[in-house]
């Protein structure tokens, strides 16, 4: 409980202080960039909250070092985060880091976390698949691939005040639960700390928008979930492989349909920014024409509609966690949602029930 307080409160007057004080370092770390097709913001903002989420999961770890003595899995998920997090952090104050330098960097935290944590993807519960898992590391290319896609993923949908970071907080609240089920206090600690140092952040970040994560803080958040979703499962043979892929629903299914949409349909760089998003759309097509009386603006008013998208593959994923048919049903499901979703909005036929 001391490491969660001290996560959250080391992370609340981090970004407070970097807040305050913007006007000595906003030359570096504001994003004065407003003309992108994903940029939604009016004014240039801060966009180095990674550096009070690192700040909080430093002190949490080291407290508890002190209190408890420090196992060696916490010790190794804070040094294995340091590659993908400074990358970008330095793509945030530099803003000339490539995708391609990001994700080598965040390949490389995936790499040291395989090493010093002995985890990795050994089965998708497929038989005509999990044959695959018998050929020299295979397992580990698609566990790099996997935190290293994740991690990728929150930068992605990092699009608007409080989604990311409200995503990340919930997904780590559903893995800390099945840590509580399995009385693995491990996996409770690091979901905890980091949900607590990411909650300190959202604060100024939602609703006005403060502070933004930028680089850092979404690969920071998206590495350390996607470790842990497959860490739990590793650990605990009796945890479907599916749950990780479940909990995760919402960034990687808007990872992929990007990736489709940007190289099949316009035939672009995949990495290259993009405007027609999932949050995106609900933010021009719902939103953004809309006159609001309360000072909560169409910025903010766009995440808790990804929140509750989340909320339908990770509900699921709590609730049968054990099974492997189950789950799987419930990411076809999810799929099938997500598209039709999409498509009724891209199209202007926005179902009545989101007007809300």
């Amino acid at each position: 409980m001391s490491g969660l307080i001290a996560a959250f409160l080391t992370s609340f007057f981090t970004t407070l202080l970097i807040i305050r004080f913007k006007h000595l370092h906003q030359e570096l770390s504001a994003d004065f960039d407003l003309s992108g097709p994903q940029k939604v913001h009016k004014v240039a903002v801060p966009r180095i909250g990674g550096i009070s989420i690192a700040a909080g999961l430093f002190l949490a770890i080291l407290i508890k070092a002190f209190d408890l003595g420090l196992q060696s899995l916490e010790l190794a998920l804070l040094f294995c985060a340091i590659p993908t997090f400074a990358i970008g952090l330095t793509e945030d104050l530099t803003k000339k880091i490539s995708v391609k330098q990001r994700l080598l960097f965040t390949a490389l935290s995936a790499a040291c976390a395989i090493y010093l944590m002995d985890l990795q993807i050994t089965s998708l519960d497929i038989p005509l698949i999990d044959v695959l898992f018998a050929v020299p590391f295979f397992g580990i290319a698609l566990t790099i691939f996997a935190i290293t896609g994740l991690a990728n993923a929150y930068n992605i949908i990092d699009g608007f005040n409080g989604l990311s970071s409200m995503v990340g907080i919930i997904t780590l609240l559903a893995i800390g639960y099945l840590g509580y089920i399995l009385g693995d206090t491990t996996i409770i600690f690091l979901s905890l700390v980091m949900a607590g140092a990411i909650l300190g952040f959202f604060i100024w970040n939602y609703p006005q928008g403060l502070i933004f994560l930028g680089d850092g803080g979404a690969y920071l958040i998206g590495f350390w979930v996607a470790t842990l979703s497959i860490l739990v499962c590793y650990k605990h043979a009796e945890i479907s492989p599916w749950f990780a892929l479940l909990v995760n629903g919402y960034p990687i299914m808007e990872t992929l349909f990007t990736v489709y949409r940007r190289k099949v349909h316009q035939n672009k760089d995949p990495g290259a920014p993009d405007g027609i998003h999932f949050h995106t759309l609900i933010y021009r097509r719902l939103l953004q024409a809309k006159h609001f009386d309360s000072q909560l603006s169409a910025n903010a008013r766009t995440a808790p509609y990804l929140w509750i998208l989340a909320g339908l593959s990770i509900t699921p994923a709590v609730l049968w966690w054990q099974s492997t048919p189950i789950l799987m049903a419930a990411c076809l499901i999810f799929i099938i949602s997500y598209v039709w979703l999409y498509a009724r909005i891209v199209r202007f036929k926005t179902p009545s029930w989101m007007h809300f």
